[in-house]
């Protein structure tokens, strides 16, 4: 077989967590960094309302996921892998991944799990190491990046479910240029569909028999930092970031919406950085405290969120927002 990472870099396969980073770049990184031992990471954070499709893979697909592991740790010297799965999911499919740990010894790979109190902030990928070290779950500066001094200050490869699902059809030569979409919301046939990667939203929506009839928008790539896109943009858009759709109708109460996206991010922020611990207790103070929505009034928040936040939890704050206010509210 031609190596591994040329057929990556080949097949164009990106990280499905959101970062869209090409897998083959990483893989290259930490096979060529100085430094033992060197670890591989599946991330099974999978915090975000609205996206489950990892959920799906491990239900179906375990032993994929676990194959993407044991080729990673092959092909870039990796000592050991460790699968960080949130306690939500660690209750559902522990046995399951237990017995293809198992496996995986006889075979001669060191795998075990990683236990993770649920959190939206293990998503991101210094936190996460942080965690498993024992310290406080919020991110590092970077860089250094995680493919040089990632666990224990030693080279580490992360991905999440998907794309090690996606290597391991790459491997197998079963790989089509498909990805996993999270369908949710106002629609009737909630679910995870594996379709083709250069489909518009609507092309989702219309091929899971999910397009609404009435008038709708969508928040795309995710449930709390994706864009919202109205019905026009999504009959254009691709869908980016964790392939997560959720459909919205346009009578919906544009007060209650912004009060979900608010208090999930207040209640995920880790603390960290003045701008998202005080912005996000701001912003939704403003919403809560209003009949109206004070839109004047939270430009400002929004913009230091955006330009000063530590990390892409707190710059994700204003992405719903601002397109919800552009793409649909102002075209009411």
């Amino acid at each position: 077989m031609a190596d591994l990472i040329e057929l990556l870099q080949e097949a164009n396969i990106i990280g499905r967590g959101g970062a869209e980073f090409p897998a083959h770049r990483k893989w290259r990184a930490v096979r060529d960094a100085p430094g033992t031992p060197k670890y591989v990471i599946c991330n099974v954070s999978e915090r975000e309302p609205g996206v489950f499709k990892d959920y799906h893979i491990l239900a179906r697909h375990p032993e994929k996921v676990i194959a993407g592991m044991t080729l990673a740790m092959k092909t870039v010297g990796a000592a050991e892998g460790i699968i960080n799965l949130n306690v939500d999911y660690e209750k559902k499919f522990k046995k399951a991944l237990d017995k293809l740990l198992a496996k995986a010894k006889e075979d001669g790979f060191t795998l075990r799990l990683f236990e993770e109190a649920p959190g939206y902030i293990g998503g991101e990928e210094s936190a996460l190491l942080n965690a498993m070290e024992g310290k406080r779950c919020e991110p590092r500066l970077k860089p250094p990046f995680p493919t040089d001094a990632g666990l224990r200050g030693k080279p580490t490869l992360i991905h999440n479910v998907e794309t090690l699902y996606d290597i391991a059809c790459v491997a197998d030569g079963s790989y089509d240029n498909r990805r996993f979409y999270s369908v949710s919301g106002a629609v009737p046939n909630i679910g995870v569909y594996r379709l083709p990667c250069v489909l518009t939203v609507r092309d989702v929506l219309t091929e899971t028999q999910n397009l609404p009839a009435a008038p709708y928008f969508v928040q795309a790539g995710g449930g709390a930092g994706g864009v919202v896109l109205n019905a026009d943009q999504a009959a254009t858009e691709r869908v980016r970031g964790t392939g997560a759709i959720i459909v919205h109708l346009t009578n919906e109460d544009p007060r209650a919406l912004l009060l979900d996206w608010l208090r999930f991010f207040q209640r995920e922020s880790c603390g960290k950085c003045t701008p998202c611990r005080e912005g996000t207790y701001q912003l939704l103070r403003m919403v809560e405290d209003n009949d109206e929505i004070p839109w004047d009034r939270m430009q400002p928040i929004l913009d230091v969120l955006e330009r000063t936040s530590f990390c892409a939890l707190g710059r994700s704050v204003p992405v719903p927002v601002l397109t919800y206010y552009k793409n649909v509210y102002s075209k009411r």
